[in-house]
């Protein structure tokens, strides 16, 4: 089917009109959310808590009548209790497969970098892979498979350094912000009775999702722009601010937003400025600036605004 037969505009606007009933005044970072699961992509958001990470979440799997399952991630957490284990039957005198919670369509990894290096890695063959491996047996991800993970900036105490190898998996990096005083408000008065997260339902159907990310993967995508995305990494490979710039990796990620971004447009094939829109989100958690920025007081996305500007555009 056609990007105009699917809807996938209206699609998006259905689904991201239905999380607003739970999570207020944060219309760009529920759109990057749902782009990204059409995308094939998997999400980092890295905020304060209480401004509705896990509320996100949860919204966004029952508007697409997803399963969704949630791991808190802490210090004594086991690489079996989010993948599963075999358990011995003694009535039948076989090993039995009991899947862990990351058998599921949506999984919020809350607070992820609570979790031991040990344990954070048995997400990543899931995340690249959508299969996890155990005792020889490979068993299948449902599809879709999609993870939300999330991360405190501000209390560090307890917490382990997610390793690049882990990071690269994310397509996206945001961050949610607090809500303005009017979206504040209407979150109270909503909430007052009952919290809308309980009276959600479905606008869509895996099925449909299916079909967007399928359609979505055949937005037309020009040499030239494809030029722009290579010449674009390799300037953070190459800034003298930067100890280590985005990978092949990054620029596959890249394209695939940008397709998604596109198609929610109303396009069939991607432009510049959907480039430059998704450059920040895909590569600010990919590179490592050096000491010397940090001292100058540069961010991540200062780095990446002065190279966008450097970068000639086709």
């Amino acid at each position: 089917m056609s990007l105009t037969e699917l809807g996938i505009r209206e699609e998006i606007e259905r689904i991201r009109l239905n999380v607003e009933k739970v999570i207020k005044g944060k219309q760009s970072a529920i759109e990057m959310v749902i782009i990204c699961l059409l995308t094939d992509g998997h999400v980092l958001i890295e905020d304060v808590p209480g401004v509705g990470k896990t509320m996100l979440a949860r919204s966004l799997a029952q508007s697409v009548a997803g399963d969704f399952k949630r791991i808190q991630f802490t210090n004594d957490l086991l690489p079996t209790d989010i993948l599963g284990n075999y358990i011995f039957m003694k009535s039948t005198e076989q090993f039995v497969f009991h899947p862990g919670p990351i058998f599921t369509n949506i999984l919020l990894a809350d607070e992820i970098n609570r979790g031991t290096p040990k344990v954070q890695s048995a997400l990543l063959e899931g995340m690249e892979e959508r299969t996890v491996s155990l005792d020889r047996n490979t068993h299948s991800l449902p599809d879709p498979f999609f993870v939300i993970a999330t991360e405190n900036p501000i209390e560090q105490t307890g917490t382990f350094s997610l390793p690049e190898a882990e990071l690269d998996r994310f397509m996206v990096k945001i961050r949610i912000g607090y809500p303005s005083r009017e979206s504040e408000m209407s979150m109270l008065q909503a909430v007052q009775v009952k919290h809308p997260i309980n009276d959600l339902g479905p606008v869509t159907d895996k099925m449909k999702i299916t079909a967007m990310r399928d359609a979505i993967k055949k937005v037309g995508i020009s040499n030239e722009i494809r030029g722009y995305i290579i010449d674009l990494l390799a300037a953070t490979r190459g800034d003298a601010d930067v100890i280590l710039g985005g990978s092949p990796r990054a620029a596959i990620a890249l394209q695939r937003l940008t397709q998604g971004l596109a198609a929610f447009a109303g396009r069939d094939f991607v432009i510049p400025d959907d480039v430059k829109k998704g450059f920040n989100p895909v590569l600010r958690h990919r590179i490592k600036i050096s000491p010397q920025a940090r001292l100058n007081k540069m961010t991540t996305d200062d780095i990446l605004e002065r190279i966008i500007k450097n970068v000639r555009v086709p």
